[in-house]
């Protein structure tokens, strides 16, 4: 019996359906045996419920609260159970999911369709509609040269007129400018009264580093080109001309690379020192790889090198972010270098839109100084028309496409690998031949992957789930054939497309996936949280593991790892890295006004991911099947180590609602969007006008 609940616990056998509970009183923050803790400490004063936790959050922390919260009512109900459920109970429903009374067959699917899938009509407004009157680059940048455009110029001209119009400053203090002594955004910069004079001139401080400049970034010249299909790519053309005749590709005589016009560069010019600080909005850095290069002329130049002679991948042992859609972004990727991860990837991109010279998909590419270990993943995508030099093909023409976009990145970009994304589990994606559904077309999983190694002078791996549906693997038979066609790693996910996340990821087949890929290294991955979770993992044979969830729950997870322990966090630790992310999206995306919500909308995208409602399915903490759960119970999944009753947490656990050890925390606990905009407020200020955030998930968040 279950004195918090009196009755079993939610980790009783008796109710297999219920996640077990977790929360309880204060713990030591490095272990500990709860039965072995003072019988003082078994108050349970965190347990609260939902009416509780909000009207808590509305009052803004005025009221404190209350050092014991009664779980049960003296009707035998659980308050703690999400009142969604309690709803559908009481309107006749059984725990079983079955009605007493006959129901009509479409309400079911209705309620379930609300709780699932994306909010594409959701409204987006882009952070330049803020804007109403836009200052003229030329005058941001204070250039000595006329605007380009002179009278035709769409924007304003008059710094007066502008500054009339302007939003008043989100705070004292720039981090551009005492980052690095200069703000580049001028007038236009939302925290201008730092560094502007008497006569509204941008102030310059002495003695401060120059902003490091940010790698891979897509050049105006090279953009055009692309546009106008007039790049041309030998070595990937040879090697598919070798492929689509049954050959394996071969090396080629000469290190050809992809042929531009001559504006491409300026004779002459040194382009490995070209790369420098953008000096204003709007401007980006050359890429680190040119195609033109300079200097004498060495063996690399002329002779293709042989397999063995490439660049090897030497990761074991060491912590690689996985490459995260949307929140994996390079400040995000900061803030997890700074807690210790080795390696880190950038997001997907398609290799489409990186072949047509789309300005979004090339910033997916882009490198900081401190990623010491960084890879790019590629995902395929069918063409829409017939690419640059080539007829069109069937079945989406993904081995020439992913092999030009290889031979591209190879020459304009700076990487220390190339990763192959085959675990996309996207309806999107995967009914046009690509990610997951690459792992059934094993004849163009071969064609891309030989391909693409033949035309890198850098490593190539691969991602893959085990298989597409449930129950049929297929990664160890992938695993060997992968190893004779090039690829350097393979990275595993323990779960097919067809369980996403609704499974414990399946460790003992990952581990007998490390036999059948061997000597090729192995990365494993899945529900990676604490540094527990982390030695099980490494005792499978795996050489490394790839965090996922658990970096977007706990950033310092790498932390704990490398030094095993459990960091029981306070809530104002927490906002620094939150404080932290927001200043290196500054410095990523600006301090203007499109900048600085563009770092408020990907601060609240992960925000949202912290808190989840619960789409039925999956398992409890015990990995007992939890058949048909009712969806609406909103979780938030990180619970501070100081308020768990046993260490450590399950990343498939649900906890239920509880009250922080201060307001901070609790607020971080909320599942309301306004809560998250709230937290958004204390780092960049208030919203604009007519502000609204909604989740790319339904199930994220509510209103």
């Amino acid at each position: 019996m279950c004195e918090r609940h009196r009755g079993p616990c939610w980790g009783g056998r008796g109710l297999r359906r219920r996640p077990q509970c977790v929360l309880g009183s204060v713990v030591p923050a490095y272990g500990g045996n709860s039965a072995s803790a003072p019988q003082a400490s078994r108050s349970y004063r965190y347990l609260t419920t939902k009416e509780h936790f909000h009207e808590f959050l509305e009052a803004k922390g005025q009221e404190k609260p209350s050092q014991e919260t009664e779980a049960g009512d003296p009707a035998g109900n659980d308050l703690a159970e999400p009142e969604a459920k309690r709803i559908r109970l009481e309107d006749g429903q059984t725990e079983d999911g079955q009605t007493e009374e006959a129901v009509e067959p479409r309400e079911q699917p209705q309620a379930q369709k609300r709780a699932r899938g994306q909010n594409k009509c959701r409204p987006h407004v882009k952070p330049t509609h803020y804007d109403k009157n836009r200052l003229c680059p030329s005058l941001v940048q204070e250039s000595a040269a006329k605007c380009f455009y002179g009278d035709r110029c769409r924007f304003l001209h008059d710094v007066g007129r502008y500054l009339e119009t302007k939003p008043a400053d989100l705070g004292p203090h720039c981090v551009l400018f005492e980052t690095f002594g200069r703000c580049p955004y001028g007038v236009t910069c939302r925290f201008a009264g730092a560094h502007l004079g008497p006569e509204g001139q941008n102030l310059v401080k002495e003695g401060l580093a120059q902003a490091p400049p940010v790698r891979n970034g897509l050049d105006k010249v090279l953009q055009q080109q692309l546009r106008k299909r007039k790049i041309h790519f030998k070595r990937a053309e040879q090697a598919l001309r070798q492929l689509s005749k049954g050959q394996l590709p071969g090396p080629t005589p000469e290190a050809t690379v992809p042929e531009v016009m001559e504006a491409e560069g300026a004779p002459g010019q040194d382009n490995c020192d070209a790369q420098q600080a953008p000096q204003g909005p709007g401007t980006v850095a050359p890429p680190s790889g040119p195609l033109r290069t300079c200097g004498p002329l060495t063996d690399e130049d002329v002779v293709r090198l042989q397999p063995c002679e490439k660049k090897r991948l030497d990761i074991s042992g060491k912590l690689y972010l996985a490459p995260l859609t949307t929140c994996g972004n390079l400040p995000f990727r900061r803030v997890c270098k700074r807690f210790g991860a080795d390696v880190t990837c950038g997001e997907m991109a398609v290799c489409i839109n990186l072949l047509q010279g789309q300005t979004s998909e090339w910033a997916l590419l882009k490198r900081h100084p401190c990623e010491d270990v960084f890879g790019v993943q590629g995902q395929s995508g069918r063409a829409p028309h017939p690419l640059p030099g080539h007829p069109p093909q069937l079945e989406g023409a993904f081995p020439d496409t992913m092999t030009k976009c290889a031979e591209l990145l190879n020459r304009t970009i700076e990487v220390d690998f190339v990763d192959i994304n085959v675990g996309c589990p996207i309806d999107l994606v995967y009914k046009k031949g690509g990610g997951c559904a690459l792992m059934n077309r094993s004849a163009k999983f071969q064609q891309i992957v030989r391909g693409m190694n033949q035309v890198l002078d850098v490593p190539l791996t691969v991602k893959l789930r085990t298989g597409v549906h449930e129950r049929v693997n297929l990664a160890h038979r992938l695993l060997p054939e992968l190893r004779d066609w090039g690829a350097a790693l393979v990275t595993l996910h323990g779960r097919s497309r067809e369980q996403r996340y609704t499974r414990l990821a399946d460790w003992r087949y990952i581990e007998q996936c490390v036999t059948a890929a061997s000597p090729m290294p192995l990365f494993g991955n899945g529900d990676i949280l604490s540094y527990e979770d982390a030695n099980r993992a490494m005792q499978t044979g795996v050489a490394g593991i790839m965090i996922a969830r658990g970096a977007l729950l706990k950033p310092w997870l790498f932390t704990e790892i490398k030094e095993q322990r459990h960091w029981d966090i306070s809530s104002s630790e927490r906002l620094d890295i939150l404080r932290d992310f927001a200043h290196y999206g500054l410095e990523h995306w600006g301090s203007d006004t499109q900048g600085v919500e563009k770092t408020r909308r990907f601060l609240l995208e992960w925000l949202s991911f912290l808190c989840r409602w619960d789409r039925g399915g999956g398992v409890g903490c015990l990995g007992e099947a939890r058949p048909n759960p009712l969806p609406g119970a909103p979780v938030h999944r990180y619970v501070p180590v100081g308020l768990l009753e046993r260490l450590p947490q399950r990343i498939n656990e649900r906890p239920p609602y509880y009250l922080g050890r201060d307001y901070l925390e609790t607020l971080m606990a909320s599942q309301k969007a306004a809560d998250w905009i709230r937290i958004s407020e204390m780092l960049l200020g208030p919203v604009p006008p007519n502000f609204v955030f909604l989740p790319k998930h339904k199930a994220n968040a509510y209103k």
